[in-house]
């Protein structure tokens, strides 16, 4: 699909973007503002080096680029990037040079993630349960997949939104109840501090259904995260059912602790690879519920609406935004403030064809 009419091709041709996981790589160009095509996935098994993966796409897609961003799961402060879920370790100088870039600007993945919230289409958010957007404040946003990405949106002097540079999901877990005290106390025989993502993403999973098992005495056989998710939902595994009400849980309340930390009245969006794979089941889980137990501030998150961000590839529009303003382009900096997709009107929606 060709971009419209009125938006003209970048006159120094495509731009590379990337989002990089501790699973996966996708790979883009976009070749016109908001119009991002000849989407890949590479497994970052499959290659020893960042740059590798990145010269492997370019070269499947014939193309020679001056301008990339790269989003990663991990934090961003100056030159060399190291991951947090995976071995790719690199410097951003010498990985451009590599690959022939004039500029490559790597940002964290969920701040590439929240820059994309303004732009994202009303068709590619869910909302969870009830609360209405507040216009004018600020944004949370969290996100389970390999790791727990956590980011958001406050609103900028003279409009617009900064976007949050937040390594929030390490935060230590903090349970609910005495289930989660149980796994809690399960995890401390193996590590000294347990934070939120080591519970609240796709390999945390695996680790609460060990904990769960442990604790009611089962024999149980190692699964992937996929697979508990699968048994889960197929109704036949209570075991894996159980873990799945526990995540979702665990994710309410971080996606409270959120809220009531920055005061997110415009909403509290949900990323990541894990709930969207949940379908339906996820609006009926434990999660609202747990969001809206907050004891003398449960009045405040009940108020609050969460919205499940069901786009293809949302961090992609993000590090183009992000990229666009930083080579000095009007173009991409960030709208009057949206809370949602349903207040009033955003600037036009960009588009990807995954």
């Amino acid at each position: 699909m060709h971009p419209a009419p009125h938006t003209p091709f970048h006159l120094d041709g495509p731009r590379l973007l990337a989002d990089i996981g501790g699973t996966n790589a996708r790979f883009a160009l976009e070749r016109a503002p908001g119009q991002i095509g000849a989407v890949r996935t590479l497994a970052c098994a499959d290659y020893p080096r960042f740059e590798d993966a990145a010269a492997a796409y370019l070269a499947g897609a014939g193309i020679r680029v001056r301008h990339a961003a790269i989003a990663i799961a991990n934090p961003v402060d100056g030159d060399a990037v190291r991951m947090t879920n995976h071995g790719w370790a690199f410097s951003t100088a010498r990985a451009a040079r590599e690959l022939g870039l004039s500029t490559m600007l790597v940002v964290n993945d969920f701040t590439a993630l929240a820059m994309s919230l303004p732009v994202l289409p009303q068709e590619d958010l869910v909302q969870i349960g009830g609360g209405a957007p507040r216009a004018g404040c600020a944004i949370g946003l969290v996100g389970a997949g390999t790791g727990l990405g956590v980011s958001g949106l406050v609103p900028a002097p003279g409009g617009g939104w900064t976007p949050l540079h937040s390594e929030g999901g390490h935060v230590a877990f903090s349970p609910a109840d005495e289930r989660e005290l149980a796994v809690l106390r399960h995890c401390w025989q193996r590590y000294a501090h347990v934070s939120a993502e080591r519970l609240v993403s796709g390999p945390g999973l695996v680790l609460v259904r060990e904990a769960l098992a442990a604790q009611q005495g089962l024999v149980f056989e190692t699964l992937d995260p996929s697979e508990i998710v699968a048994r889960a939902l197929d109704g036949g595994d209570a075991l894996c059912l159980e873990t799945l009400e526990c995540f979702a849980g665990m994710l309410g309340t971080v996606a409270a602790n959120l809220a009531v930390t920055l005061g997110a009245r415009g909403g509290i969006y949900i990323g990541g690879g894990v709930v969207p794979r949940l379908g339906a089941w996820f609006a009926q889980s434990p999660f609202r519920a747990r969001f809206e137990s907050k004891g003398r501030f449960s009045a405040f998150t009940a108020a609050i609406p969460t919205f499940l961000i069901t786009a293809p590839c949302p961090a992609l529009l993000g590090a183009a935004r992000m990229l666009a303003g930083h080579l000095g382009e009007e173009a991409a900096q960030a709208p009057a403030p949206v809370t949602a997709a349903a207040a009033a009107p955003q600037e036009e929606r960009a588009h990807v064809h995954c």
